[in-house]
């Protein structure tokens, strides 16, 4: 009747990740089916991340649509932002050849400069600029006649795909223009070295998704290179890198083109553009499509003015600042756990490292003391209740009291007892009991786990959902703050609630389980002592006669030399 039911929360959650998973994740994009099984691929490394997965359901979604086993669902036990992950460390610091672009973003989240360093030999790529065209079939033709051009006259070219889906589209042209080259891909990972090794080869074409882009060194002449091959390699203009569509940041752009003229070498790169590209699509691309309609320019006819490499450049930085400011909010979100999740991880250490027994009766107190505070604040005072029936609070406190084995007939409850100061002693001395049993910090450590686990789940729910108080004029991290301050407070009220009403119950039910065993054995130890057949203390003493010195201790056990006791 109401899909939006609160009984049918859990079926919208569903039904919600079944849609994203749909709609909005790729096959051959944002992961691959290999094996069976469905395999995340990072986009900006065109990486197959094995073993990660989507967590709350996503992951088993995708496996359903591509019908693959199902596997259990994912939780998450830890989570820390990159950036906050980066904090930890005293001092941070590194080296990368496209920081620039991300200068501001260093700054702000690390307060760390960015310094440009000469590159050891003069840079003499030609950066030829983007050409573009109507749409996506003519930008393919076009980019595969020219790497037939270059391929034909010997020129090695390198070509940089944002996706294994577009890596295959790309394959698919350029071997109906019937150009040979190689691919590769995160399904072909295995062979990334001997095609990166070749990748500089005279006459060598290779399409590649962003594993060539970044942090690859492609010798001139193939590897390992003859002095003759490597110079007829620059000779005929040195590597050619050709980008197939602009990425959603310049440095990834950059980090493409950085793979020609390395070192001093000769090289080009140029990006082939289309309409239909996802960026140019989102973002401006609207007005160069009216103008290449007011143009009437043919289909396969590029454009090649510098307004288009400017209009491209301001939608990647129009991108690039949504996704730094998606990137702040986030760490904004995470700097509010990450006080939560230091004060946890604290409680966890300090349990795991209570060796003496004393550091560990303090925890249980502290967390027992805490509840019994609660359970004091919770009862109304003496009268009606709210379902309208008489009650007396003391005993209500009373029966929580028996129920989690804090007193019983040996331990009442003290006389007069009226506030939880009252019923400190009892609970030190119960903290000190619970000590007893080995498995106790195991509980402890399991519960805090367990509950930690679902906090994180209801922080991610309440980070999704706040966005929405936004509409009702209210600011969405500050809403975050409160309702999270709130949550966290829960889940310490419900880890002291679990250890005050379970934790002296269960190690009394262990002791008692000890104590039979035990009275078991010992009843086992009697039996076999009282059936063992007794030897005369003489023959004893006749075996070991021969064995055993006049001044030697005598074998009866009596502690006197054997001269003065059975060798007399």
């Amino acid at each position: 009747q109401d899909l939006y039911a609160p009984q049918n929360m859990r079926l919208v959650h569903y039904l919600e990740e079944s849609l994203k998973a749909q709609a909005l994740y790729h096959r051959d994009k944002q992961y691959v089916v290999k094996n069976g099984e469905i395999i995340i691929v990072d986009e900006f490394t065109g990486r197959l991340l094995h073993g990660r997965r989507y967590t709350a359901g996503l992951h088993q979604a995708i496996e359903a649509k591509e019908s693959v086993a199902v596997k259990e669902e994912s939780r998450t036990y830890a989570k820390i932002s990159i950036q906050n992950y980066f904090r930890l460390y005293e001092k941070i610091s590194g080296m990368t050849g496209t920081a620039q672009t991300s200068a501001e973003e260093f700054f702000k989240v690390y307060q760390l400069e960015v310094m440009t360093i000469p590159t050891n030999r003069p840079v003499v790529r030609q950066d030829i600029s983007d050409i573009i065209y109507k749409d996506m079939d003519a930008k393919l033709k076009a980019l595969a006649a020219d790497v037939k051009a270059r391929n034909e006259k010997g020129q090695p070219v390198l070509l940089g795909t944002t996706s294994i889906a577009k890596n295959e589209l790309v394959s698919a042209y350029l071997s109906k223009a019937g150009v040979r080259h190689e691919v590769l891909n995160a399904k072909n990972n295995e062979r990334e070295g001997a095609i990166i090794a070749q990748a500089g080869h005279f006459a060598a074409v290779t399409v590649a998704t962003n594993m060539a882009g970044r942090g690859v060194d492609i010798i001139l002449g193939g590897n390992p290179p003859t002095p003759e091959e490597a110079q007829k390699v620059r000779e005929a203009g040195g590597l050619h890198v050709i980008g197939t569509e602009r990425h959603e940041a310049r440095r990834i752009d950059n980090q493409l083109r950085g793979r020609a003229g390395r070192q001093g070498d000769p090289g080009s790169s140029q990006f082939f553009l289309s309409l239909d590209d996802d960026l140019l699509r989102i973002f401006g691309g609207e007005r160069i499509k009216g103008l290449i309609e007011r143009f009437n320019l043919p289909e396969d006819q590029p454009i090649g003015l510098g307004f288009v490499s400017k209009a491209v450049a301001e939608a990647q930085a129009k991108v690039e600042g949504a996704n730094f400011d998606v990137r702040k909010h986030l760490l904004e979100y995470d700097d509010v756990l990450n006080k939560q999740r230091s004060a946890v991880y604290t409680k966890r250490k300090e349990i795991l490292e209570s060796m003496n027994k004393e550091t560990l009766a303090n925890i249980i107190f502290e967390a027992a003391y805490g509840h019994v505070e609660k359970l004091y604040q919770a009862v109304p005072p003496e009268g009606v209740d709210d379902e309208g029936s008489e009650h007396d609070p003391d005993e209500r406190i009373k029966a929580a009291l028996a129920e989690a084995k804090i007193i019983d007939e040996k331990s009442p409850i003290p006389e007069g007892a009226s506030t939880p100061e009252d019923l400190k002693e009892i609970l030190v001395k119960r903290s000190v009991e619970a000590t007893m049993d080995p498995a106790t910090i195991n509980r402890l450590l399991g519960v805090l786990d367990f509950l930690w686990m679902n906090h994180l789940e209801d922080l991610e729910a309440l980070s999704e959902s706040v966005g929405l108080r936004a509409y009702g004029q209210k600011d969405p991290l500050v809403e975050y703050r409160r309702e999270s301050s709130r949550t966290y407070k829960d889940f310490w009220n419900r880890f002291n609630e679990w250890v005050c009403m379970n934790v002296f119950k269960l190690a009394q039910t262990s002791d008692a389980r000890h104590a039979t065993s035990d009275k078991e054995n010992s009843k086992q130890q009697t039996v076999s002592i009282a059936s063992r057949p007794v030897v005369p203390m003489s023959h004893v003493a006749d075996q070991h006669i021969a064995k055993t010195g006049r001044n030697g201790p005598c074998p009866c056990g009596s502690g006197k030399k054997y001269k003065k006791c059975h060798g007399a």
